[in-house]
């Protein structure tokens, strides 16, 4: 059966990213503990890489942004619903998301965020 993968990909400002941090180290946590296989947060380092796939034109980061990258792998598809009901349904993420009901507080714009599901097509 093939492996299935959440990926991110989203804009932190520098200044929110011990926040944004704070709140992936949680989510590596929760995620973990219902299930998930591998959790994953990266900060670009090298964007030096130009074209149409061009990370800082896709996510239109500006000065003092940061761009992160973020996989989640589960053992399938319907492996990835089960955990993620069992996370949503977590006090830990249901207080943390109460919390951030005011979008100020988000270490990120939204609307700025990319997201999908995948199934793996070669795992090496």
């Amino acid at each position: 059966m093939a492996l299935y993968v959440d990926g991110f990909l989203l804009v932190v400002p520098k200044k929110k990213l011990a926040y944004y941090r704070k709140l992936a180290v949680l989510g590596c946590k929760v995620w973990k503990k219902h299930g998930a296989l591998e959790y994953r947060e990266c900060v670009a380092d090298d964007l030096s890489m130009k074209g149409p796939g061009d990370f800082v034109k896709r996510t239109k980061a500006k000065a003092g942004d940061l761009i992160v990258f973020s996989w989640i792998v589960y053992r399938s598809k319907a492996h990835r619903n089960k955990v993620n009901a069992k996370v949503m349904a977590d006090p830990r993420i249901t207080a943390m998301m109460e919390a951030m009901k005011d979008k100020k507080k988000w270490p990120f714009d939204m609307k700025r965020m990319s997201m999908a599901g995948f199934q793996v097509l070669v795992e090496g």
